[in-house]
């Protein structure tokens, strides 16, 4: 509980955590907002496709253009200034650099990065949870080989609610259930980067004044960003994933005890031990007071007498049974929030988070009906969103990884709502990504 007072010291000692950073967009620039006024931590480099865009983007929240302007990733870190390029090998390589930062979005990309990082000896910070969803575990496998940690990132709601799960368990709770919240309708499975915003509710205006992203918001929206940010708590967690994927259950954050507990109880859970989403509206459409949308939740278990006396004493909302109780995190801040991810791993050596197990999977399903000769373009396009399965039922069926379901061709028709499988695509094997998502799959 004292990461500011470490960072402080750090700075005050002459020995800030270095870090580099591959991508600069959304969460990147929030990120590099915080690193502007968190001297504890000194951004050595930012590699980004187009380095122009970065530098606006650290226009953007306030960097002076000196701080910036470092010539080579050598001055950057003489000096304490920050390289902006191209170059992500010269970033991870960099003898200078502590932990990388991986945010690029593109998931295939993705893993070329941080298994590029491992080599160097690099801890890494996975941004890309898309990359996480299908090969978490491999990561976390590669990174114990090499001697270095890797971790998913405070700020996405993976790494809040694997904070709350711990916390649970630390105090000696049994935990039942542990998710996020969303805004959803079954509708919304359909929704492509032409419908976002309104959906969203935010205007054109809005989205570009944000320079937010049609295509990734839209993977929020349609399901995909839930069922995979799901997967990575589930398989953090060591939580089972519904059969067919998530309910998404509406309710406020004090019905969370009683959707969140099993069937035979009349919540919404196959069983005990497992993750959902609850969303904010109702099915017609209302909104929901005192929701969970932008939050992560744990539901635990008053499993002894004492334990729902003491809930009932002091006056904590539960299921009616007095049984089940939830703890939460309303907001979560995205990149705004990554530094205690950079001082955990910097000055504890802690992961905030990491895949232990292969549970939960986000299988490609089609969006429409699909013909052979079609391209899929991933995650928040208009031809797949992602649906969350047991990693045993999606390897055992074949189902073909969203995370790889970018610019791949079809080889045969998929009907609408089907998970699109690796014998329906022509797969591109000679990826990283493919090559991990395989040894992965050995695990089952």
């Amino acid at each position: 509980m004292n990461l500011a007072t470490l960072l402080a010291q750090r700075e005050s000692d002459g020995n800030p955590i270095r870090v580099g950073m591959i991508g600069a967009g959304k969460f990147g620039t929030m990120f590099l907002a915080q690193a502007e006024r968190q001297r504890g931590i000194h951004v050595v480099g930012i590699c980004d496709l187009q380095p122009d865009t970065a530098k606006s983007n650290l226009d953007l929240v306030g960097w002076d253009k000196q701080r910036y302007s470092a010539r080579s990733l050598d001055d950057a870190a003489k000096n304490g200034a920050t390289h902006v390029g191209d170059d992500w090998e010269a970033l991870v390589s960099h003898p200078a650099i502590d932990i990388i930062i991986e945010c690029t979005g593109n998931p295939i990309a993705a893993v070329t990065h941080i298994l590029g990082a491992f080599k160097q000896r690099k801890h890494v910070i996975n941004v890309t949870v898309e990359a996480d969803a299908f090969c978490g575990p491999g990561f976390g496998t590669k990174a114990r080989e090499a001697g270095v940690i890797y971790s998913m990132a405070y700020g996405d709601q993976p790494a809040l609610a694997a904070d709350l799960v711990d916390w649970a368990r630390a105090c000696g709770f049994s935990v039942v259930a542990a998710g996020r919240g969303h805004k959803w309708l079954p509708h919304y499975r359909q929704s492509t980067p032409d419908t976002i915003w309104d959906f969203w509710g935010l205007t054109q205006e809005q989205a570009e004044r944000g320079r937010l992203n049609p295509k990734m918001f839209n993977a929020f929206l349609d399901g995909s960003k839930p069922a995979i940010e799901s997967a990575a708590i589930a398989n953090c967690c060591g939580l089972d994933v519904p059969e067919e994927g998530l309910v998404f259950p509406p309710g406020s954050i004090d019905d969370v005890p009683t959707l969140a507990r099993p069937r035979s109880e009349g919540g919404v859970l196959d069983n005990k031990g497992m993750v959902e989403v609850i969303s904010c509206l109702r099915e017609d459409g209302t909104q929901i007071e005192h929701d969970i949308r932008k939050g992560v939740w744990v539901c635990f278990e008053g499993d002894t007498d004492y334990l729902k006396n003491c809930f009932e004493e002091y006056k904590v909302v539960t299921d009616p049974s007095g049984r089940y109780m939830v703890n939460y995190k309303r907001w979560h801040l995205i990149g705004l929030e990554l530094p205690i991810s950079v001082a955990s791993i910097g000055i504890r050596g802690e992961a905030t988070g990491v895949a232990t197990e292969f549970r939960g999977d986000v299988a490609a399903i089609s969006k429409r009906d699909l013909k052979a000769g079609e391209m899929l373009d991933g995650e928040g396009g208009y031809t797949v969103s992602g649906g969350l399965r047991p990693a045993k039922k999606s390897v055992a069926g074949g189902y073909l990884p969203l995370g790889l379901a970018h610019n791949v061709k079809l080889v045969r028709n998929v009907a609408e709502g089907q998970p699109v499988t690796w014998e329906d695509v022509e797969a591109d094997t000679t990826t990283d990504a493919y090559k991990l998502r395989k040894e992965v799959e050995l695990s089952i």
